[in-house]
């Protein structure tokens, strides 16, 4: 399977955008601080993998954002505009 290009830019530099497929947007929820980085991964790869669902090659303006839901519990987004380079 081809790996889905991230960037946190509105334009990926030396290619044409041919295609907007749409929004895509991971997200996963964490019990404690050591597991943020498992979660930030989890949360990509699902994105990733609803932007292939979609028939995208990249996802554009990649934001992440992270939120305190409840005591010990951190909430992970990721989001961007999935798209298909030339």
């Amino acid at each position: 399977m081809k790996e889905i290009l991230l960037a946190t830019t509105n334009t990926v530099s030396g290619r044409e955008t041919a295609e907007v497929v749409g929004l895509v947007v991971g997200g996963e929820i964490a019990a404690c601080t050591e597991m943020l980085e498992d979660a930030r991964r989890i949360a990509v790869e699902r994105m990733k993998k609803e932007a292939r669902a979609q028939g995208a090659n990249a996802i554009v303006g990649v934001r992440f954002s992270s939120a305190s839901i409840m005591q010990n519990a951190v909430e992970i987004l990721v989001y961007g505009t999935a798209v298909k380079l030339l």
